[in-house]
């Protein structure tokens, strides 16, 4: 049997290449190997949007189009909405009750986030304790595996300790220790050099079109030491570079070459960036105008998601509950 997987995004705004990089295009390689449960993580989302959540609603459907048109199969893949499978808070609310408050306020990502996220209000009883919802979301459908980067390492360490701490307290091995599935991020920066990011207006959506898209490249940070066609550039110093690097490796060997020679100007290097994003994006976009025009058929599947999902959660909870004597 396939071991089981459980992974997630934030239904906060549209798609972007980073996802694509650095999620999408790995999920849909995981499908194969594993028994994958992706979830539309809209309680993680209020978290941190509860200020203004009418785009709730339209962000999961709109991202789980993207899923699908990426590749994500729901013959091979359980696709669902977390707030819609009760037994995520109610795992939540017992794991609450074991973890200790030092535990959540030495969290790196928790501590990181406080100093760089300023314009909303996030010191709140709810994103401190993000992490426990976090491990009952891996736990309820006893994931063997999640797939992370390196940086997300102490996220998954912290669910281990919280499902030790379980199983020490009700005598009981009942939840796994899950490992961690590394994964290579591609970690693809903003358009500006910067982290990529929705407040920074500095990413291309994958619904984004030809060209938005051309402009927004045209636009995009490049060798600032380099002023003249026949200076030579250093293409370690462009961001240009990163994209072609995580898009178009072989042509990224060739830009690598003809930039310090002088051989390409920088206005053309992004011109043939342009057309290759355009060309990435185009029949993920045909894909997904084609599942919007039936948000019926997309309904369903989030609702056979919800079915097998809500199975697996209930099986965990009524053992849990026995446990704790509920």
């Amino acid at each position: 049997m396939k071991k089981r997987i459980l992974s997630g995004m934030r239904p906060t705004g549209k798609l972007h290449l980073g996802h694509l990089a650095g999620a999408l295009e790995n999920w849909v390689k995981l499908q194969d190997e594993y028994e994958c449960f992706f979830m539309s993580a809209d309680w993680h989302a209020l978290m941190s949007e509860y200020e203004d959540s009418a785009n709730l609603k339209e962000n999961i459907i709109d991202n789980a189009a993207d899923w699908l048109a990426c590749g994500i199969s729901p013959e091979k893949s359980t696709i669902f909405i977390q707030s819609q499978v009760k037994e995520h808070l109610e795992l939540h609310m017992v794991f609450s009750v074991i973890t200790p408050l030092g535990l959540l306020e030495r969290c790196p990502t928790y501590k990181e986030q406080l100093r760089e996220i300023t314009n909303r209000n996030l010191s709140t009883y709810g994103f401190l304790g993000y992490p426990v919802l976090q491990a009952a979301d891996i736990l309820l459908y006893q994931a063997e595996a999640v797939p992370v980067g390196e940086d997300q390492l102490p996220h998954l360490e912290l669910t281990r300790q919280i499902a030790r701490k379980f199983n020490n307290i009700f005598k009981q091995e009942f939840f796994k220790d899950p490992k961690a599935l590394l994964t290579v991020t591609k970690r693809l920066p903003g358009l500006d050099g910067r982290k990529m990011s929705k407040s920074y207006d500095n990413y291309i959506a994958l619904s984004e079109k030809p060209e938005a898209v051309i402009k927004k490249i045209q636009s995009m940070f490049t060798d600032p030491t380099r002023i003249k066609l026949t200076d030579p550039g250093h293409p370690d110093k462009c961001n240009v570079r990163n994209y072609y690097s995580v898009f178009a490796p072989e042509k990224e060997k060739e830009i690598s070459r003809l930039c310090p020679e002088s051989k390409i100007g920088c206005t053309e290097c992004k011109k043939q960036l342009a057309g290759l994003i355009v060309q990435l994006l185009e029949p993920i976009q045909e894909r997904k105008a084609k599942l919007l025009k039936d948000k019926s058929g997309l309904l369903d599947i989030l609702e056979a998601g919800r079915k097998k999902a809500s199975s697996f959660a209930a099986e965990t909870m009524a053992e849990v509950r026995k446990l704790i004597k509920l």
